[in-house]
């Protein structure tokens, strides 16, 4: 079995990392799905998608400058029509905003003008 770019073959998910799951074929090679090449979706546990022992189908997407194999489980799936968008995060209370733009204003003063001066004037060492 020849494993090229853009071949599509089943393996055996011989381990599963948080990084990834490694698939070995029927000839002893073995690549690596990364979990970015999951699912359509944020995978945040890849222990949901694949698990050890299991045959999966995967993509072969070419091989890294070692030789070892790139696979994909993603390229095979069908891309869902609307990609879910993070939850926006909602506008902070009035108050909030007043504060912030008091403490950015004060702080601009600060910068510029070279900050409020400390109390006792010289600064720096004591004399003995």
């Amino acid at each position: 079995m020849q494993l090229d770019s853009g071949a599509v073959a089943e393996g055996r998910v011989t381990r599963v990392t948080d990084f990834g799951a490694f698939i070995q074929f029927e000839n002893g090679e073995t690549g690596l799905v990364h979990i970015s090449q999951i699912a359509h979706s944020f995978v945040r546990n890849i222990h949901d998608h694949v698990r050890e022992g299991e045959n999966i189908e995967v993509k072969v997407l070419g091989r890294d400058e070692r030789g070892r194999l790139d696979l994909s489980i993603k390229e095979l799936l069908e891309e869902p029509e609307e990609v879910p968008r993070p939850r926006a995060i909602g506008r902070q209370s009035p108050q909030f905003e007043a504060k912030l733009r008091s403490f950015m204003r004060d702080a601009k003063e600060r910068t510029t003008t070279g900050g409020p001066k400390k109390p006792g004037g010289g600064g720096g060492k004591r004399k003995k």
